[in-house]
């Protein structure tokens, strides 16, 4: 089957598809995160876990090399300077330097393995879903979330949640050594540090906000592009050019406006943040400095501090701090994650369509052609449309007319097997069109749509479905469909690539080279979705004749059209009015 999964909507036309609903409401918005968590970090909450334990691992070290410091220093201050005792000290440290390095490195790749599982089952189960059953967004929008958005999850997943278990226990441990040698010191460092998460937390309901606006306008400026880069032909006829370009230069600064907003907020966290944890240390230094200095008698438990004690105290305040630090950057990091799950979960509940079988290969039905549709009802999301019958056989054809909107594109889908029915029968080859024959069904069938879909394949791979083919072979092919010009006149010829839109040929020549392809599919029957819309007068007739001859080859034919002189080269017609539509 070729190209039967579109990417604008769930079949044959746009008819189908169906818009992306706005994210959860903010009553709900807690329910939501559980579901974030479960959806992107419970999977690998064992790998964060054990990252974590490392990471926690290594900061419970550096007390150890603290005290080597003060041990060495205290020793040279009190006159001892023996080279035995530098040399333990130097050791001690620049051993649990090493098991810290370790201990990093490993816990740093864990995490990496972490979001690359992440994002790669995300992005497998987006374009899975996306490919097979479409919903409203549009391939701009689906593309920006699978290649730029997701891969924001990377900082969320990789710091976030091991600054939250190390803020948990770090700061904790530092703070229970600082009360042991000081009351004081401990009761500046329980001031201070708790008023780093306040603060983070306040900046970060403004961080997520400003981060939700900046990947809205990124998916924004995303379809754009794709509508200007289909349309760039219809541009540059119609002089046009200045006004795309002051378009896409309002949106970049749109953009740039929304990015700004997100680094303000991150600037200016990160500054109120410094300011308490350098206050903190600052008091911390004071205070040590004036108890060394013997003008402060109270604050420890015994008679003051000693140089090494409080050159120790010196070295862990800055590191009390830092899992805060580091907990208060990851918080932008979740604020984008968040606002990219939450994009994940709009499109996940987005309406779709149900697709019969797989969209896999499989081997073709066996038995000779025929169509028979009984008393269909199709279910599209909030409307129900009865579909007429009919029935068609090997070499016969037929016409699909009526108003836009009766169902005739539908029909087509039903046809399919791209739209299931909640009423009636389809029966092809004799046998019921259902999720165990559709696959096989498909691999019958040949599909001319509205909007051609051109994968990134040399056309001659393409034309010929990746199976070996002569060139004379797939040239008679594109004789019948009267496309062989279209091919000639293209820089490469057979090995052109074109855009993912048939960027460098026209509507009618997109669908003719369909046609060609339908030819070396050897399709038993085509169905062709308004396969002269918006064509002039001699190219549709081109296109038409290309589907006589087709059908001269063999091949049944079923076409939705509003063309009267298509319609007139059928060999019947159904008129559907949508008078009896639910």
């Amino acid at each position: 089957m070729q190209d039967v999964a579109l990417p604008d909507g769930a079949g044959l036309d746009p008819e189908t598809a169906q818009a992306v609903p706005d994210a959860a409401p903010p009553g709900d918005r807690r329910a939501a995160r559980a579901a974030m968590q479960d959806r992107i970090i419970a999977p690998v909450k064992p790998l964060l876990r054990r990252a974590g334990l490392l990471s926690i691992l290594s900061g419970l070290l550096w007390p150890v090399q603290a005290a080597a410091i003060a041990w060495a220093v205290s020793g040279w201050a009190s006159g001892a300077l023996a080279l035995e005792r530098s040399l333990w000290a130097a050791g001690i440290f620049l051993l649990c330097g090493l098991i810290r390095a370790g201990l990093d490195r490993v816990a740093g790749g864990i995490l990496y393995r972490a979001a690359d599982e992440t994002i790669a089952r995300e992005r497998e189960l987006l374009i899975g879903r996306e490919a097979r059953r479409p919903g409203g967004a549009g391939s701009a929008a689906v593309a920006a979330l699978a290649v730029q958005k997701l891969p924001l999850l990377h900082p969320w997943i990789t710091r976030y949640h091991v600054a939250m278990l190390r803020t948990s226990v770090i700061p904790l441990v530092y703070l229970a050594v600082a009360f042991w040698f000081s009351w004081a010191i401990g009761v500046v460092l329980l001031v201070a540090g708790p008023l780093i998460p306040v603060f983070m937390a306040l900046v970060g309901m403004a961080a997520e906000d400003a981060s939700r606006r900046q990947m809205d306008e990124i998916g924004d400026m995303n379809s754009m592009l794709m509508d200007r880069l289909s349309a760039l032909l219809d541009i540059r006829l119609l002089g046009a050019r200045a006004r795309a370009a002051e378009d896409f230069e309002t949106r970049a600064d749109r953009l740039r406006e929304k990015t700004m907003a997100v680094l303000r907020i991150a600037f200016l966290s990160s500054t109120v943040l410094e300011l308490f944890a350098a206050i903190g240390v600052a008091m911390v230094a004071v205070f040590v400095g004036f108890t060394l200095l013997g003008e402060v008698g109270w604050g420890s438990w015994g008679n003051g501090l000693t140089l090494y004690e409080g050159i120790f105290l010196l070295l862990i305040a800055p590191e009390f701090f830092q899992p805060l630090r580091d907990l208060a950057a990851a918080w932008h990091d979740r604020a984008s994650g968040v606002s990219v799950v939450e994009e994940l979960e709009a499109m996940d509940a987005a309406p779709r369509v149900a697709l019969l079988g797989e969209g896999a290969q499989a081997t073709p039905l066996p038995g000779p052609l025929s169509v028979s549709m009984r008393g269909g009802v199709a279910f599209l999301p909030g409307r129900a449309l009865p579909l007429p019958d009919l029935d068609v056989g090997a070499g016969q054809s037929l016409a699909l007319v009526g108003p836009s909107g009766v169902g005739k594109s539908t029909a087509l889908s039903a046809l399919a097997g791209l739209v299931p029915l909640v009423e009636g029968r389809i029966e092809v080859c004799g046998q019921e069109l259902n999720a165990g024959t559709a696959d096989g069904w498909r691999a019958r069938l040949a599909v001319v749509p509205q909007r051609v879909h051109f994968p990134d394949l040399p056309l001659s791979d393409w034309l010929s479905g990746g199976r070996a083919m002569g060139e004379s072979t797939i040239t008679e092919a594109l004789d019948l469909a009267e496309a062989r010009a279209v091919i000639d006149r293209l820089p490469e010829g057979l090995q052109t690539r074109l855009g993912e839109s048939g960027g460098g040929v026209s509507g009618g020549e997109a669908r003719r080279l369909m046609i060609a392809r339908a030819v070396l599919q050897d399709a038993d029957l085509v169905l062709a979705d308004e396969p002269t819309a918006d064509l002039d007068a001699l190219t549709a007739d081109r296109v038409t004749r290309a589907l006589r001859r087709l059908q001269g080859q063999g091949a049944a034919l079923v076409v939705a059209t509003h063309d009267p002189a298509l319609a007139g080269e059928i060999d019947a017609q159904i008129v559907m009015t949508g008078e009896n539509e639910a």
